[in-house]
């Protein structure tokens, strides 16, 4: 099998497609070799598997999805809609899903009889219960060895936490367990009475012809289905077993409180029990909560527990993380405000630790205030609570038609054309809003698809270019895009050649220049040299390399970067992310999770402000610089760039240092670890934020700010956020990953939005507190779906301006 290591690194290759690998037919079971509930049950009669990536680096999901035969979807959806007791009664989904991790012991075996099995631990079931996927005898011995090795590959990523390219075969042995023995199955034609399907099915005789199957995505429950789920409490997960305690950072007592799914409320689990913060490896902690009569729960400390302190309520929020991808949210509650700060000194530190792999005692005071302050609920000094309550935007409610939505990118549709938006396996990945005309763009594979913003709000399939290529006719996937020159042009970057980037004229839709930056320095990213120069003719624009920043002139000879005007760090930064301000002052993130301001290129930054552990995936500034937004994994941050004292009072921090004993006062945009529980239920994938954005226009202020996580859109209201409000953001749940959104320029109320195979304008006014049903349910799509097909009539592909 690890002859195939190579074989499988053009399928990790293109990151814009969702599925790696998969194996179109088979049979999934459950088979319960020590249970008395019955042996083996069929789950699954006909299904596929694959493995897919997910909203988050490094994770990857092993999906069983079901196939109907033709027809069949029909018939159940008719007689559940004819009897909701047996709706109530189907337990099953259209597809299981289970994190690709080494505790799965997933493996793999060819039985005597040519029968060629895939199986894994039902890590949620009872011990010895197993997940058999038996596959169709089409399927090639060569298939499951690639499968294999794809799988071995991401529990690698997972584990390690970087490419599986650097993955040793002695590295990859650790995921192997084919020595471990798969019980046989009973193999059955008919599933069980628990499995999903037909009972009306006809009989199957020689003069029959063979049904057609076709995969179908994920339905997500019907409303029926949701509102009969069984109301009883949210009962605490089995304990996970504790590793050896090297050193204690913190024991405190408390009560412990779990958060109830079904009442949305937090329920008292135990009056008094002992919560450890303790060292158990190299950068390694873990916290453990203990009562007198049972073990609680105990887990790593990591970013994704979305740690929230509460000293007006002396609480302490987290989530909790099952094998199986399962979330809970449990609160700690102290005697006093003293006991509070000691946990949470302990917990900061760990959680500090583990990220940036340096020791807390280490850093400067007023750094390590910084991070204890961003973790906890504050409000920005000058910006006080109204007294009268602010006027709520009005929810409404969806129609089934109500205007937002895009037109079918395939305007000219013949029979041909139709479905083709999953014939070439690319994803919509990235969003382009125009500043200059009302214009966005929607990159997809090697593909860009043009929309038109309409007076009403709605989006207009303009045209496509169909062919990304270099000059030298090399077709590319683009990484990046920026528009640029008042919407004439678009930058485009290519992975596989990082010292240049390449300008294309959107009026003839085809890339006329490429630039070579420098032979020595690779771009990272690119930003604008102000906020709102490609709204002018500008040619210049900003360059990172992971530890340079500079300026680009594509007006020069040979190399595009301005040798007089780059900044070169000795030691690496790691940058990743820039914007800008009106002026052209610059903030730069890192991966460390740090942010620097310049007034200008080639010098020193007047601020640095420090890093609260987790790389940086994403960086806005609004217009006049007061208000710079970074977007991490898990969370945002506000920080408040101006300064309130001392002799620069009043000033930026691009324009002036911040005096010594003083940093921006840091403000931690976080989902209610509650949220957290439930989208992690829905979904099971962790949060993984899409770079946030300002809404932005000429003398516009900012008043909101978007961002989504896995079918989640969410948008914060700085009014409230200012204010210190407890419900300062809403929610929009679709029914497939978000892959970028933003708002339309010169407006707060819009928000263009890319899914998978959707594109579409919605109304802010459409999204909705966050509460169970709006979390569990998702948002019903007008009749234009605004696929972006990769069949596309003749005329569509035009070379005339927009």
């Amino acid at each position: 099998m690890f002859m195939l290591r190579n074989v499988t690194k053009y399928l990790f290759g293109d990151g814009s497609k969702q599925s790696i690998i998969d194996i179109p037919q088979g049979q999934l079971y459950l088979v319960r070799p020590l249970s008395p509930k019955g042996y083996s049950e069929l789950i699954f009669k006909d299904a596929a598997a694959s493995v897919r990536r997910t909203g988050q680096e490094y994770q990857y999901q092993l999906v069983i999805q079901r196939a109907y035969e033709e027809g069949e979807e029909e018939l159940i959806d008719g007689e559940e809609g004819e009897d909701e007791a047996a709706e109530t009664l189907t337990t099953e989904k259209d597809e299981k899903i289970f994190l690709l991790d080494k505790e799965l012991h997933f493996r793999s075996e060819i039985r005597d009889g040519g029968e060629k099995v895939l199986a894994w631990k039902d890590v949620s079931g009872d011990p010895g219960d197993v997940f058999e996927f038996v596959c169709d005898e089409s399927i090639a011995a060569s298939e499951i060895a690639t499968f294999m090795m794809v799988a071995m590959k991401c529990q690698y990523e997972r584990k390690y936490r970087k490419s599986n390219d650097t993955a040793t075969d002695q590295k990859l042995r650790e995921f192997d367990f084919t020595e471990q023995s798969i019980p046989s199955v009973s193999i059955s034609t008919n599933p069980s009475p628990k499995s999903i399907q037909s009972s009306n099915t006809k009989a199957i005789t020689a003069d029959t012809p063979a049904p057609t199957k076709k995969k179908m995505p994920f339905k997500p429950p019907t409303k029926a289905k949701q509102a009969a789920i069984e109301e009883t409490p949210t009962a605490a997960p089995a304990v996970t077993q504790h590793p050896e305690s090297r050193e204690v950072l913190s024991r405190e007592k408390a009560e412990l409180h779990l958060f109830d799914f079904t009442s949305s409320s937090f329920i008292l689990q135990d009056p008094s029990v002992v919560a450890t913060v303790s060292e158990v490896g190299k950068w390694q902690y873990w916290l453990q909560i203990e009562g007198q009569e049972r073990d609680w729960l105990g887990q790593p400390v990591v970013a994704d527990i979305n740690p929230v302190f509460n000293f007006e309520y002396l609480s302490f929020i987290f989530n909790h993380y099952t094998q199986d991808g399962r979330a809970y949210s449990w609160l700690l509650r102290f005697k006093d405000q003293n006991t509070e700060e000691r946990f949470q000194g302990g917990l900061m530190q760990a959680l500090w630790e583990q990220l940036n792999e340096t020791k807390w005692m280490k850093t400067k005071d007023d750094d390590r205030q910084y991070v204890l302050d961003a973790f906890q609920d504050l409000t920005f000094e000058d910006e006080p609570g109204t007294q009268e309550e602010e006027e709520e935007e009005e929810e409404v409610d969806e129609v089934e038609d109500d205007g937002q939505r895009s037109e079918h990118y395939d305007t000219d549709e013949s029979e041909d054309d139709v479905g083709g938006e999953e014939d070439d396996g690319n994803i919509n990945s990235q969003l382009a809003v125009g500043y200059k005309h009302d214009r966005s763009f929607v990159v997809r594979g090697s593909q860009i698809g043009v929309f038109k913003h309409t007076p009403n709000n709605n989006l207009e399939f303009s045209t496509n270019i169909a062919k990304v290529q270099m000059p030298n006719g090399k077709v590319f996937s683009p990484t990046k895009v920026m528009l640029h020159a008042e919407d004439t042009d678009m930058i485009l970057q290519n992975e596989a050649n990082p010292n240049s980037l390449y300008r294309m004229d959107l009026e003839y839709g085809k890339v006329v220049d490429e630039w070579k930056i420098h032979e020595d320095i690779p771009v990272a990213t690119f930003a604008p040299e102000k906020k709102f120069s490609q709204m002018t003719g500008e040619q210049t624009f900003l360059g990172l390399s992971r530890n340079a920043l500079f300026r680009i002139d594509p007006r020069l000879s040979g190399n595009k970067l301005v040798d007089s005007e780059l900044k070169q760090y000795v030691s690496k930064n790691d940058f990743s992310a820039a914007a800008t301000t009106e002026k052209g002052y610059i903030a730069v993130a890192s991966n460390k999770g740090d942010i620097r301001m310049f007034d200008r290129l080639g010098i020193n930054a007047k601020t640095h402000i420090p890093a609260l552990g987790e790389p940086i995936v994403g960086l806005d500034v609004s217009a006049d610089g007061r208000w710079v937004l970074a977007t991490c994994r898990t969370y945002l941050l506000l920080i408040d760039a101006i300064q309130k004292e001392g002799k620069n009072e009043g000033k930026l921090g691009f324009e002036k240092s911040f005096a010594k004993d003083s940093k921006p006062q840091p403000r931690r945009l976080g989902l209610q670890p509650s949220h957290v529980a439930q989208f992690q239920y829905e979904t099971k994938v962790p949060l993984s934020f899409t770079p946030a954005r300002f809404n932005t226009g000429v003398e516009d202020k900012e008043t909101s700010i978007i961002t989504a996580t896995g079918p989640f859109i969410v948008t914060w209201n700085m009014k409230k956020v200012l204010a210190g409000r407890k419900d300062p953001y809403t929610i929009k749940r679709y029914a497939d990953q978000v892959m970028a959104d933003n708002f339309k320029f010169g407006s707060d109320k819009n928000v263009i939005v890319a899914t998978p195979n959707e594109v579409s304008m919605v109304a802010k006014q459409s999204f909705k507190k966050p509460t169970r049903e709006s979390i569990a349910t998702p948002a019903r799509v007008g009749r234009s779906s605004g696929r972006l097909s990769s069949k596309l009539g003749r005329n569509e592909i035009v070379d005339s301006p927009y």
